[in-house]
C-alpha cells in the first residue's frame, strides 16, 4: 500500500482556536480530506476545521457517511463502504486526513474504519485534539479532578439506568435523546453538576446547575458532575 497513510486528526470540541497547530499543518500539507457525513457544510468537524484553515475548502473533500443506526448489518456496510473510499486514494499513493470531533481516541467513529483499513494493510496515525469534556470543564471554570479523585467518563445514552455510586467526578457524554434520563440520574444522586451544550460553537449554552437545563438539550451536550465539597 506504498507510503500513503490515513491521519485521523482531532479538530477539538467546537472553537476553531482550540484546534492544534499540528492538525492545521496536516490539513495544509495534504490534498485529500475526509470527514464524517454526507455533505461538508453539514459536517460539524469540517465546519470547525475550515474556520481554522480556510484553504481546506479548496481541497479534495471525501465524505464518509457512518449512520448511527441500531441495525448492525447496516452499520458494518457503511463502515466497509467508507474504508473502501479511503483505500482508493491510498492505493494511488495519496495520504488522507480524516477529521473527527474532539480527540480521536475518545468515542470516535474513526475506529470502525481504522480496524478495516489496518486489516487491509493500510497505515494509520491518530493526532490528538482537545476533548469536549476538558473544554466543557474549562468553560464551567471548574477542575475535573484534584489530588486523588478519579474521573469516570460515561456514554450516558447506554448507561442511563446505572446509579452514579462511585466517588470522584462523572463526565456524562453522548446523552442524545436520553438527556431526560441522564438528568434524572443526576438528581437522584444528589450530586452537583453543570452542562455545556455545543461547547465552543456559536450556539454554545452553559448551565451551571442541572436545574436550569432544558429537556431538549442537544446531542453535543457534556455533563460534568462533581461530589459536594
Amino acid at each position: 500500500m506504498n507510503n500513503a497513510k490515513v491521519y485521523c486528526i482531532g479538530v477539538g470540541p467546537g472553537d476553531p482556536e482550540l484546534m492544534t497547530l499540528k492538525a492545521a499543518r496536516l490539513i495544509r500539507e495534504h490534498e485529500v480530506i475526509a470527514f464524517p457525513g454526507k455533505d461538508a457544510n453539514e459536517s460539524t468537524a469540517y465546519r470547525i476545521a475550515v474556520q481554522a484553515v480556510p484553504e481546506l475548502a479548496e481541497k479534495t473533500l471525501l465524505p464518509i457517511y457512518l449512520p448511527m443506526v441500531h441495525d448492525e448489518a447496516e452499520r458494518e456496510a457503511s463502515h466497509r463502504e467508507g474504508a473502501a473510499k479511503i483505500e482508493e486514494y491510498l492505493t494511488d499513493g495519496k495520504s488522507v486526513v480524516y477529521l473527527t470531533l474532539g480527540d480521536p481516541t475518545v468515542y470516535s467513529t474513526f475506529h470502525y474504519l481504522k480496524r478495516l483499513l489496518e486489516a487491509d494493510g493500510c497505515k494509520t496515525q491518530m493526532v490528538s485534539g482537545v476533548t469536549s469534556f476538558c473544554a466543557a470543564a474549562a468553560r464551567l471554570n471548574i477542575s475535573l479532578a484534584e489530588w486523588d479523585q478519579p474521573i469516570h467518563i460515561i456514554p450516558a445514552v447506554h448507561r442511563y439506568d446505572q446509579p452514579l455510586a462511585d466517588t470522584g467526578t462523572y463526565v456524562l457524554m453522548k446523552s442524545g435523546r436520553r438527556i431526560h434520563d441522564a438528568l434524572g440520574l443526576l438528581k437522584d444522586s444528589g450530586r452537583r453538576a453543570g452542562l455545556v451544550e455545543n461547547c465552543g460553537m456559536e450556539s454554545e449554552k452553559v448551565y451551571d446547575t442541572i436545574d436550569d437545563v432544558p429537556e431538549d438539550a442537544g446531542y453535543f451536550s457534556v455533563i460534568i458532575s462533581k461530589e459536594e465539597e
